[in-house]
This record gives C-alpha cells, structure tokens and sequence, in this order.
C-alpha cells in the first residue's frame, strides 16, 4: 500500500510536470536481459488526453522546488504554490509498483532545481541506476539532462537512460532573457554538444564492439514554449532546423504557453492555448524531417508564420500551382510526396503500384490516400474528368469546407493514472 504522502507528492508533482510534452518513447533498442522487469522494444503504449497531449509515461517531476524565477514556469520560486519533492527511493517505488499493476510502460523523469544543477542531476541519476542496477528494471526510461551539470553526470545518465533531453524553453535567446533573465542559451547548447558527440562515439564503438554498453539509445530531444512571446514560426522552425542538423536531436517538441501567471511579459490568464498553432508546428517540422521541404519553403520573411486555417502542406502547394497537376505514373517520389493528401507511405505505394499499371483515381483510393484533398493536385495519363482552372483560393474554400478539424482552443489537465 502506497503511503498517503507518497500519493499528496505524486499528485503536486505529476500535475507539475503536464506542461512538458517531450514524453515521445520510441527508437530505443533496450532489451530484457536476466529475466528482468520491461522491454523498451520498439517503442511502448501512448494514452492521450482529449487535446492530444501524450502521457504514456509515469511522467512526474522529483521536485517542483526550484531556484529559478522564470516567468512562464508553474515551479518558478515566487509562484504561490504547494511545494513537494520525492526521495531517490520513492521514485523507484513507484515506478516500479505502477509498472506491475500495468499503470504504465516507463518513466519520464524531470525536476526542479534544488540547490544547483549537479546536485540534482545527481539525484535523478541516483534514481535511473537503482531502476536498472537494483531492480533490473529495461523498461523506458526518459530523463531530462539539467542545464549546468557536469560532464561526469551527463556521461552516467546516458548509460541508464533510454532518452535524454535539455530543454531549451524560450526559441529566441533574448526571450529567454526577458522571462528567465538568470538563465542563457549558451547552458542548453553545450550539454546538448556534449550528448551529441556521446551518442556518435558510443554508436561507432557498438559497431566495432557489440559488447559496448548503450548510450542514450532513443537519442535526445528539446522543447520550446511557443505562444508566451512574439517570434514567429519562421523563427522556432529555423531554430528546430539548427537542432536537427548541428545536434542531431532526434525530436524537437513544440509547448503551446498555458496561461499560469499574471505578468505583463506574459498573454493574460484566460487566453487560450494556441493548440493549433502547435499542431501547425508539428506538421512542418514533420515535413522538414521526412517529406524533404526546407524551411524557407514552408516559411519565409515575406509570411513568417504558418497558415492556421490549412496544414503547412497543403499551403506550399496552393502557393505553387505551378508546379501542379501532377501525374502520378512518370512523376518522382520526391515530387508525389508533395501532393497534399499523400503521405511517406501512400507515396511509396504508389511508386510500387504504378509498376503494374497505370494507375487511376479508383486504385488511389484503394491505396488509402486522402483523395478528396489531393485530387486537385493530380493528373491522369488517360482521360478523366479533372478539376481544372481553379484558383489556390477556390481550392482552399473547397476543401475547408469539406474538413472539420479536430482542434479546439481549450486546455484540459493530463490524464489521470486512475
């Protein structure tokens, strides 16, 4: 039986840590070893809650004591709120007791800042080593790598973690000045230089040396705060894009700024949270990693920001009908994974298909892409009725119309774990 503050802790700092999204648990190779507890597999079970925020995870912090006043944070020092903070043991505990009744499939671990980075660092390493050294525990495990710690502890949290990740918070280093003015980009770029050339070296010694150990296997990721401050996505995607190619970071998240504090840097209290806007977000940086656009063509100083209204996708292509129609059965992958409606999959499929025959609109169908969006950006070899001669405009209006989307501007609190 849990201990009832065990349980008061759990509550404060589980509730505490809903505003950290990065809680994504795929691309570690972690097996079960010695018949113990879990198996990272490809990846494990999400839940959602009901605006799509994932909470797979006993996601919680080991603190909300912090030495830091940043403005956008609910555990900033000057907030008003029930403090509490878990022991080493206490963790291992729980995590463990919530994974044999089946409450979750791993650990997502942050905190506040106790006393200094190291000190804390070390007590969430303290935490991930008995999980993998005492209670022979492989399930995933993500834990945040704090701002300021030592190489030494960095390098160890590695060795146990599945995933490893430095927050950078605010996109722009003078927003993080104006919100967080004891804090600075240059803290989250260098750990997160040091876990980049971690993960390359341990990587190549595993090729030479099948013995090695893992080293953050599922990688490292960041997220950013979007909507407290003024840059526009031209400026988060750019910095998303730095990230993806000069630190490798296999994920970057995007936090839609929920109003916790009545601060004039700050959107009022009541404002929404800008869901969409994140959602956009989202499906750029997703056509930045697999779909083969750059920035610049999803972005640009001429419109900055994204198109609420239509995904960033389809947005490129209303802005380059020149480009359209395309035919289907002689274009290139490249140029068909660009078609509004036809995703990395669809796109494949359809390259493979077209071997046998030339392909219509019916066997589109059949192949499962989203035919009432991309039909006006395809072409046929043989006759059939085409949607000619409209305007991006009348295009646009023709498929809000047919769509609903599922986004709302609300806000609800993480899933319960019972």
């Amino acid at each position: 039986m849990v201990h009832e503050r065990v349980m008061e802790k759990l509550a404060i700092l589980a509730d505490a840590a809903k505003y950290d999204v990065s809680c994504s648990s795929s691309q570690s190779t972690r097996k079960n070893q010695n018949k113990g507890l879990g198996d990272t597999g490809n990846g494990i079970c999400h839940a959602y809650t009901e605006d799509g925020r994932c909470v797979s995870l006993l996601k919680i912090l080991l603190t909300n004591h912090c030495i830091f006043d940043c403005a956008y944070c609910v555990s900033r020092k000057s907030n008003d709120i029930k403090r509490a903070a878990f022991t080493v043991q206490e963790v291992v505990d729980l995590t463990i007791g919530f994974y044999r009744r089946n409450y979750i499939e791993g650990l997502f671990l942050s905190s506040g800042i106790f006393d200094n980075a190291d000190f804390t660092m070390e007590r969430l390493v303290r935490i991930v080593k008995k999980l993998r050294l005492e209670e022979n525990f492989n399930g995933y495990i993500h834990l945040k790598a704090i701002p300021g710690a030592s190489e030494e502890l960095l390098k160890e949290a590695g060795l146990y973690a599945d995933r490893l990740s430095v927050n950078v918070e605010m996109p722009t280093e003078k927003s993080l000045k104006l919100l967080a003015p004891d804090k600075n980009h240059k803290d989250v770029i260098q750990p997160m230089e040091y876990l980049k050339n971690e993960i390359v070296g341990y990587k190549e010694e595993k090729k030479s040396n099948y013995k090695a150990p893992l080293f953050a296997p599922a990688g490292q990721s960041t997220q950013m705060v979007i909507g407290a401050t003024q840059e526009n996505d031209l400026e988060i995607l750019g910095m998303a894009n730095y990230f993806y190619d000069t630190m490798q970071m296999k994920r970057v998240y995007y936090s839609g700024y929920v109003p916790i504090s009545y601060d004039n840097r700050l959107p009022a209290i009541g404002t929404p949270v800008p869901m969409i806007r994140e959602n956009r977000l989202y499906q750029a940086d997703w056509l930045i990693r697999f779909y083969g656009f750059n920035v610049n063509e999803i972005v640009g100083f001429d419109q900055p920001n994204l198109d609420l209204d239509i995904d960033p996708k389809l947005g490129w292509a209303l802005r380059n009908l020149h480009q359209f129609p395309v035919d289907i059965n002689t274009a290139d992958l490249e140029l068909i994974l660009r078609i509004p409606g036809i995703g990395v999959l669809s796109a494949k499929k359809i390259v493979a298909a077209r071997k046998f025959k030339k392909l219509q609109a019916e066997d589109l169908q059949k192949l499962g892409i989203a035919y009432s969006r991309s039909k006006y950006f395809l072409a046929f070899a043989s006759p059939f009725q085409l949607q000619k001669d409209l305007t991006s405009a009348q295009i646009k209006e023709y498929i809000l119309n047919f769509q609903k989307s599922k986004y709302q501007n609300n806000f609800s609190n993480q899933l319960a774990l019972f």
